[in-house]
């Protein structure tokens, strides 16, 4: 049986404006206990973005930036790794390799629709063999 994206991905996406201040951002992250915010784009030529708690570690607390002063936009990752919600699982398991990452945004057409994780992915396997049982 061979599985997609869709399969595995959650669709519950907590998302941020690139104004908002980072103290803002981890104050939502914090609430959620989420590691990672999808930044909204600030108008349709602008790109997703992606504020995870490493970037406001390294790039916030670890310079000694004001956290109520600098904004989200400032130090989001601009780049946001997507895969389309009909990729193979194959592939996507290989991507998140090659890369390095643990998470991955998930878009249909321009529309980012969820988000999968390593933890999604030994989530789903191992309630498939549960259901083996």
């Amino acid at each position: 049986m061979s599985f997609k994206v869709k399969d595995i991905m959650n669709t519950y996406i907590e998302k941020i404006t690139q104004d908002a201040t980072v103290f803002e951002a981890m104050k939502k992250m914090v609430e959620k206990k989420i590691r990672s915010l999808l930044v909204l784009p600030s108008n349709e030529k602008d790109l997703y973005g992606v504020l995870t708690v490493r970037d406001i570690v390294h790039n916030v607390l670890g310079k000694n930036l004001d956290m109520k002063k600098t904004k989200v936009g400032e130090v989001a990752t601009k780049r946001v790794v997507c895969v389309d919600k009909e990729t193979k699982l194959e592939d996507f398991i290989q991507l998140m390799e090659k890369f390095n990452i643990g998470r991955v945004f998930v878009n249909e057409g321009k529309d980012i629709i969820g988000v999968a994780s390593l933890f999604d992915i030994i989530h789903f396997f191992l309630t498939k063999e549960e259901e083996r049982i």
